[in-house]
């Protein structure tokens, strides 16, 4: 005796000619059982995590950035082992009976990855919880070639977590490692006393240091004009250099972590016969470097 599975992805209809011993198995948590919880440490990421029984963790992510995008990633027990696609879409909970489900986007199954989707899509099915709808994967099994697999994510007990994460992300640093890992800040002339736009720079990296412990090293390399004598200019870049050190370690930094260096006249980077190229020679190198 064979059975028939019929499920629509994307505008794709897709027909499954199931025999006796073949099934579409079914994951999602029950009413009772339907968790969603969020996780913060610090100010530099956010998550909202929700338990799939039996299957795995549905996790949405987000990250200390300027835009602060989300990434959904499914975290399954049992990875992919060939090459696919999964359907999603959002299907509405059992009271509604008989309003249809809506494609929402496909998901690539990698061979031994976890399944992942980008910004648009994860936005898309959290407000398809809000809703009270069940964002819902479909795709054929790996393991059993006869099977055909759904996942649900429940949509009972989401809202309150979900606004959680809306004011954690909120609160996260609107910028990320990579934008101050490597940062050249400059200086006045015969000071060490750095420019505006050099000091809120700093202050960002400060702020970063107090919400990433895994930074393992901080070199600092501190440059001067040609202006002023040799041995002047060396003795006020390492001074330039130090001044940094210190703020860094009044902001919790173990003084271990930190390496600096002063090379005065050494490495022009411009022209020192102009006021703009001497600007750019007045300048510290920082640079960040996690374990």
């Amino acid at each position: 005796m064979k059975y028939g599975w019929l499920f629509l992805s994307m505008g794709v209809t897709v027909t499954c000619s199931l025999n006796a011993h073949a099934a579409m198995r079914q994951y999602s948590a029950t009413a009772d059982a339907s968790n969603w919880t969020v996780n913060k440490t610090n100010r530099l990421a956010c998550t909202l995590q929700h338990e799939v029984p039996y299957y795995g963790d549905a996790i949405f992510s987000a990250a200390a950035s300027k835009n602060k995008d989300l990434t959904f990633n499914f975290d399954m027990m049992v990875r992919p082992e060939s090459y696919d696609f999964a359907g999603v879409q959002s299907v509405p909970p059992a009271w509604r009976a008989g309003q249809p489900a809506r494609d929402l986007t496909t998901m690539k199954l990698l061979k031994k990855f976890d399944g992942e989707l980008g910004n648009d899509s994860a936005w898309e099915m959290l407000t398809e919880l809000e809703k009270g709808y069940f964002p819902t994967f479909y795709y054929k099994d790996w393991s059993n070639k006869v099977d055909y697999i759904s996942v649900a994510l429940s949509s009972v007990n989401f809202k309150q977590a979900y606004w959680a994460f809306l004011q954690c992300r909120d609160g996260l640093l609107p910028f990320s490692f990579e934008d101050i890992a490597f940062t050249v800040m400059n200086y006045k002339s015969a000071s060490s006393e750095l420019t505006k736009d050099s000091r809120k720079r700093l202050e960002m990296i400060g702020e970063y240091l107090k919400n990433d412990p895994e930074i393992a090293t901080i070199e600092i390399a501190a440059f001067t004009d040609s202006y002023g004598g040799r041995s002047t200019n060396l003795e006020l870049s390492k001074k330039r250099a130090r001044a940094i050190k210190d703020y860094m370690v009044s902001l919790g930094v173990a003084e271990t972590r930190i390496v600096t260096d002063g090379f005065g006249e050494k490495r022009h980077i411009a022209d020192n016969a102009t006021v703009i190229g001497r600007g750019k020679n007045r300048r510290v190198v920082i640079q960040l470097a996690r374990q």
